[in-house]
């Protein structure tokens, strides 16, 4: 009877322990589409959180995890969607990090994510509609949402004495819930929009586009599109025309590819692009340099962090199963607990591990509000000498 008394206790205790096993997060972005510039250095965030969960080797009993990388197209919600689907079906993933564009992001939370019950953490998806869809306590994300993007940028054109606009957005989701947070806060605080005009990406010739906004006129051309796709284009023409010679350029147009294909008339040009100026960053950005990429780049320290989050979930909940830990997201990110910076996943998986409180910081001061989405902290950006240079944090 003793003897069956101590086995006993010792496969409660194996059971208790947990055993290692081989974890797959699905990393879905637009490795082709209007976002295909930025989307290499988003992976390179999110798979370097996964590197260092592998080094640390103490993530749930020594566990490995794995990247299963997928194209959202960013523009295509049935491809997006097929892919999804792949990565839940025959890939056998336990979270998903992404995707990136909102129309895809939501295709995919409705119609993968909820019905197979995973985990969705998207580092750039900022459509305020997502802020209120039916997510089953499943989708988060470490962008915040435009209707906060649109505030700051209606601050910083009012600042620098911007008091009518003209804008273009592109007819997505995005697009649309940008334009439409941007004019409300704007018109709010005293300036006015001139025209609010939808353009399609992929067009030959947007001559017709530009003369409906240079008609309407403005101190200067909001630009709420993509860097590679109608919204480059739109400027191009606006440059050539003559039509505008400031452009405001929201997250979708921050980028080195923006700059190098306008030229110097974008000089003088602003935005500002989700990101913070705590101590994360500097953090991040040496980790990313060791590591090959730039750690500035956009939504890269978005895409760290959003992997990070599903790591830190897992371990605090013991499990890689969605429906275990989708709970525990909010409690990781948010206080109480030790802070944790860029770098400190095998610390925080140690401290979970004994039971103990973490408040993930990470690479963008992770503050995670309401339904799960970033408080929200912006970069005002100028071109300058032909780039993007950073002013300060708001």
């Amino acid at each position: 009877m003793r003897k069956l008394m101590l086995a006993t206790t010792a496969m409660v205790a194996l059971a208790g322990a947990g055993q290692a096993e081989e974890v797959k997060i699905g990393v879905i972005l637009g490795f082709t589409g209007p976002l295909d510039q930025i989307t290499p250095n988003m992976a390179n965030g999110a798979e370097l959180a996964i590197k260092e969960a592998n080094e640390a080797g103490n993530f749930l009993n020594g566990s490995t995890v794995v990247s299963v990388r997928a194209d959202s197209t960013c523009v295509d919600a049935a491809a997006a969607t097929a892919a999804a689907e792949r990565l839940v079906t025959s890939d056998k993933v336990n979270a998903i990090m992404g995707a990136d564009c909102s129309g895809v992001t939501g295709a995919i939370l409705q119609n993968v994510a909820r019905p197979n019950g995973i985990v969705m953490i998207s580092p750039s998806a900022t459509s305020p509609g997502l802020s209120t869809a039916e997510d089953d306590g499943l989708f988060f994300r470490t962008a915040p949402s435009d209707a906060r993007q649109g505030e700051v940028m209606s601050d910083i054109m009012l600042e620098r004495g911007i008091k009518t606009a003209a804008v273009t957005y592109v007819n997505s989701d995005y697009g649309k819930g940008l334009a439409d947070s941007f004019q409300a806060a704007y018109e709010k605080a005293g300036g006015k929009v001139t025209i609010s005009a939808a353009h399609e990406d992929g067009k030959a010739d947007y001559n017709a586009e530009v003369g409906a906004l240079a008609s309407a006129g403005g101190d200067a051309l909001v630009v709420a599109g993509y860097n590679t796709g109608g919204g480059l284009h739109i400027i191009r023409t606006a440059v050539e025309n003559g039509a505008f010679e400031t452009f405001v350029l929201p997250d979708g147009m921050v980028g080195g590819d923006l700059t190098s294909a306008v030229g110097p008339d974008l000089n003088g040009s602003f935005g500002q692009k989700p990101g913070s100026d705590s101590e994360g960053v500097g953090i991040f950005a040496e980790l990313a340099a060791a590591a090959g990429f730039p750690g500035d780049a956009t939504y890269a320290p978005e895409s760290y962090d959003a992997a990070a989050l599903i790591l830190l979930a897992m371990q605090k909940a013991g499990s890689s199963s969605s429906a275990d830990f989708k709970a525990a997201v909010m409690d990781v990110a948010n206080a109480p607990g030790e802070k944790i910076m860029p770098g400190e996943l095998k610390k925080a998986f140690d401290i979970l591990a004994g039971g103990g409180d973490i408040d993930y910081v990470g690479a963008t001061a992770v503050e995670l509000v309401g339904p799960g989405e970033a408080a929200g902290s912006f970069l005002e950006m100028e071109v300058k000498d032909g780039a993007f240079a950073t002013l300060g944090a708001r």
